[in-house]
Order: structure tokens, then C-alpha cells, then sequence
């Protein structure tokens, strides 16, 4: 007689800190790294690009997204990613963004994208070479050139 529950595949994903998690290989495979590794017969998938505390909140979104399909609806989804992108430092972002892009997660990359795009929204120049910690190369007489050129 066939069992009614389903078995679920486990993955183990192993920080750049050697910790490890175990998650359903379902909701793993929303990265294309991931899926591909699990493609070559991976179960355990060495992450040396993302650091414990990143690869949680990683995990935090795969898991959220993974269950939108049948548990949840988009409404719950939007209000879980604002939440998920409010607060968090730009070095938090900045973190995730390099994390998701590394993991190709298009949707977390987006998600994160967007909210630092909405962030930097009519920031002067110089807040914006802050943040990104970007050297100005011009100099203090061609930055007022080219401050009147534009206006």
C-alpha cells in the first residue's frame, strides 16, 4: 500500500562559516545555483560566497516564497517583502544583493534592487557616492561646473 504523505528531499546548505541547514530541496531550487548543483547530484551545498547570517534571511525569503503557491496569497507576499527589505541597513542590503545575485534568486534581487532604488530616490549626488562609497574623481571646481552645466 502506498503511503499518502509524500517524502520530502532534504538539502543541507553550508555557509562561508561552516554552519548548516537543512531545508526542502523544493523551496532550495528557487536559486538557479542551487538547482543546478542539485542537478549534479548535490545534497550538500557548499555556499562560500554567503555568510551565516545572510544565507538566514535567504532562507527566510525561500521559505515565504516557496509557500505562496498554496498557503498564501499575494497580498500576505507584498506585505512580507516590505517588511523583509524595512529597516535593514544599507550594508544589510547591499549584503543580500550580492547573496541573491550569486544564488540567482531574480525575485529577491529585485525585491532588493527596488528598495535601494527607492532609497537613493532624490538623494543628492554626494549621499549617493556615501552610500555606495564611491570616490568623487572630479574636482571641486569641475563638480560646480558641472552642477551649473545641469541646472
Amino acid at each position: 500500500m502506498a503511503s499518502t504523505t509524500e517524502q520530502k528531499k532534504m538539502l543541507i546548505l553550508k555557509s562561508s562559516n561552516g554552519d548548516e541547514f537543512e531545508i526542502e530541496e523544493s523551496v532550495a531550487v528557487q536559486s538557479i545555483t542551487i538547482k543546478n548543483m542539485v542537478e549534479d547530484n548535490y545534497t550538500k551545498i557548499p555556499l562560500p560566497n554567503v555568510d551565516t547570517q545572510t544565507l538566514i534571511k535567504i532562507i527566510e525569503y525561500l521559505m515565504k516564497h516557496a509557500v505562496e503557491k498554496t498557503y498564501t496569497n499575494e497580498e500576505e507576499i507584498e506585505n512580507f517583502d516590505k517588511e523583509f527589505v524595512n529597516g535593514k541597513s544599507y550594508r544589510d542590503l547591499f549584503e543580500l544583493i550580492l547573496a541573491a545575485n550569486y544564488l540567482e534568486i531574480k525575485g529577491l534581487l529585485d525585491l532588493l534592487c527596488q528598495s535601494i532604488a527607492d532609497r537613493i530616490k532624490n538623494k543628492s549626488a554626494n549621499a549617493v557616492r556615501k552610500i555606495f562609497n564611491i570616490t568623487p574623481d572630479y574636482s571641486t571646481e569641475e563638480e560646480e561646473e558641472e552642477k551649473v552645466r545641469i541646472d
